[in-house]
């Protein structure tokens, strides 16, 4: 029998992403390089900023310098997202970048509303185990590899549209992917699953408008630059396709690379755990029909006019109630993510501080300028670079939410001033920042998949994975940008 994987701690995934890195040999601690880089370029950053550019106003340049000097904390000095998004906003309300409203506003955004309702309602089905036990009972009915491993991705995929964390579905699927590979027992196998499962609830994120906060700020962006932002059903139109695609790919490509032929076609008994077969209770019942009303209500607020953020509040409300649950409202609420909710806050300040003040504008204005002397690009060509930088920034920022942050308006809103439909590049920057997967570190659920022990996977095979998986998905989702989404209304 093989042994079974077993999830490494917090403290283990520290050290096993930070061996060897403490030092540069025969040099400073890489703290130190961290420091010293750092500083350097946030002075640069100013000096450009404050003595160079000319023809900003000093809002603007207070709007750019807090950018800049976010970025620089989130990647070059690795500090918390969180505080660091905060005390950008801090400082631009200190400023008089943003009017101190701004900040107090961003905590009652209807974004920040929405994750919070959808949150509770994630964390009343992750206590619940139904998640769990609903894909157990699926896969249970499969009898060979192939069959299972294309059930699991349409299984994760499903569950975006419920679960609004990356993070919370993986830790829902952890049991699942351990029972399997227990159950299977070839080595080969759990590999490959293991592989499967992080990338799949990467990838299956972007269907849904709640399956990342940077959904929510890419939205608040195509607002606030005065387009027509997507609701629950319109995002999923858009996106939705091309992340079932994307996963289905992803799913094919672990089975051909990373199962031999007696693998792929080898017969299973996956047999649910008692607990797993246990039958529903009239309780379970009712969480799946509130659960399922709650999805409904959401995919038609277009017609029945009731804002996204009210519905999902007033399903959390019955959801979370210990009539209907069993969970007290106040348990569910230890649940939410509000770390992340407060980032959301912060980079929304962010985001406004440099639509409010005209940077971004400014930004796009002087890009043209520069590549006016070489001629206007093609559109197919700006969609290109846009989702291609998107789809790499994930190497150097490691947060969806703060991707977008910095991607939309230093690299969508620019390139928008080529003709190209600003929402358009939103979405597609968005979505393509999306893809995060090539190192242990660039998401949490490849970083507590790959931190078991023994473990299931390798750095190289995930980078083996990324490196087959980006080509494809870089010319899917050139393709819906450039054709797909045009033809039913994102103009191009």
């Amino acid at each position: 029998m093989t042994a079974s994987p077993v999830i490494a701690s917090d403290q283990d995934l520290v050290a096993m992403t930070s061996v060897g890195t403490d030092r540069i040999e025969g040099h400073m601690p890489v703290s130190e390089v961290r420091l010293l880089v750092g500083a350097m370029l946030v002075a640069f950053a100013g000096v450009l900023i404050f003595l160079a550019a000319d023809g900003l106003t000093l809002s603007m340049r207070l709007a750019l310098m807090v950018f800049a000097t976010t970025l620089v904390g989130w990647t070059v000095f690795e500090l918390p997202e969180t505080p660091v998004a905060l005390g950008g906003a801090a400082v631009l309300a200190v400023t008089g970048a943003v009017d101190e409203q701004a900040v107090y506003g961003a905590l009652g955004n209807d974004i920040v509303w929405l994750m919070l309702a959808a949150s509770v309602i994630a964390a009343v089905l992750q206590a619940s185990g139904l998640v769990e036990r609903l894909a157990f009972r699926l896969l249970s009915r499969f009898r060979d590899v192939r069959r299972l491993f294309w059930v699991v991705t349409l299984t994760i995929f499903a569950t975006a549209f419920v679960i609004p964390s990356t993070s919370a579905r993986a830790a829902i699927f952890m049991p699942v992917f351990l029972g399997l590979a227990s159950t299977i027992g070839r080595p080969g196998v759990t590999r490959a699953l293991a592989l499967l499962f992080p990338s799949v609830i990467l990838l299956s994120a972007a269907a849904s408008l709640t399956g990342a906060g940077a959904h929510l700020v890419a939205v608040d962006f195509i607002r606030r630059s005065g387009g027509e932002a997507p609701g629950f059903l319109g995002w999923a139109l858009l996106a939705a396709p091309f992340a079932l695609f994307t996963s289905l790919i992803a799913c094919g490509l672990v089975l051909r690379f990373f199962l031999d032929e007696t693998d792929r076609h080898a017969r299973l008994d996956v047999s649910a755990a008692p607990t797993q077969r246990r039958p529903f209770s009239a309780r379970d019942n009712m969480n799946l029909a509130v659960t399922a009303t709650i999805v409904a209500a959401l995919a038609t607020s277009d017609l029945h006019g009731i804002a996204l953020p009210v519905v999902a509040l007033v399903g959390a409300l019955v959801l979370a109630s210990e009539k209907v649950s069993g969970m007290p409202f106040r348990k569910a609420l230890k649940g939410v993510e509000w770390n992340l909710l407060l980032f959301l806050a912060g980079t929304l300040v962010i985001g406004e501080a440099l639509l409010s003040t005209g940077t971004a504008t400014q930004l796009a204005d002087r890009l043209i300028a520069a590549f006016s002397q070489i001629g206007r690009p093609p559109a197919w060509l700006v969609v290109l670079l846009a989702i291609a930088v998107a789809t790499f920034a994930h190497i150097v920022i490691a947060s969806r939410t703060a991707r977008a942050t910095v991607l939309i308006p230093a690299v969508a809103l620019p390139l928008a001033g080529f003709g190209v439909s600003p929402a358009c590049l939103i979405m597609a920057t968005t979505i393509g920042s999306g893809f995060c997967q090539t190192l242990m570190v660039s998401a949490k659920p490849v970083a507590l998949f790959g931190g078991m022990e023994p473990p299931a996977f390798s750095p190289s095979d995930l980078l083996r994975l990324a490196l087959m998986l980006a080509l494809p998905f870089i010319a899917l989702l050139a393709l819906f940008a450039l054709v797909i989404w045009p033809a039913i209304g994102l103009v191009v």
